[in-house]
């Protein structure tokens, strides 16, 4: 990766990085009730972050985006999705049991009989699962995006 591309390529794709990204979270927050979820969603994630690698020079991403925070964004995923699978555990219930499905609150609303009356967040702990995938998948794939650039830029370099 030489040098950074024009300016409007670079404007561009600032602008692009800003739809991509809202459009993965709106996969990732609809994926119960839409075709999609946590791994498309925070593929189109990564997608976004791709294109700024593209647009402007690896040092500059580097400079805004350290590896370390995507390792973060990893790790913090996997621990989310984990963690909400053994949380139905001590309430009695097998392992990833859907335990917030009809409880009330933001992901339990009981499933109204008959014709559905509006209301989305009758998921229980699938929206959850879905944020924690679209978290790991947008850190893991960013990370092997960045390590495959700084390959090639090696790569580059030593020829």
């Amino acid at each position: 990766m030489s040098d950074s591309l024009s300016k409007i390529i670079r404007t561009t794709a600032d602008v692009m990085f800003l739809f991509i990204t809202v459009f993965g979270f709106y996969i990732v927050l609809h994926g119960h009730l839409t075709p999609g979820g946590g791994f498309q969603g925070g593929a189109v994630i990564a997608t976004g972050f791709i294109l700024l690698i593209v647009a402007y020079k690896l040092e500059d991403f580097l400079g805004w985006f350290q590896k370390k925070t995507f390792q973060s964004c990893e790790m913090s995923g996997l621990i989310l999705f984990i963690g909400t699978a053994l949380a139905a555990i001590p309430l009695g219930y097998l392992f990833f049991m859907n335990f917030l499905n009809g409880t009330g609150g933001l992901f339990g609303q009981a499933v109204p009989f008959g014709i559905n009356s509006g209301f989305l967040n009758t998921a229980g702990t699938i929206p959850i699962m879905n944020i924690a995938v679209g978290i790991e998948v947008l850190g893991g794939l960013s990370i092997i995006i960045l390590y495959m650039t700084s390959g090639i830029r090696s790569h580059e370099e030593g020829e």
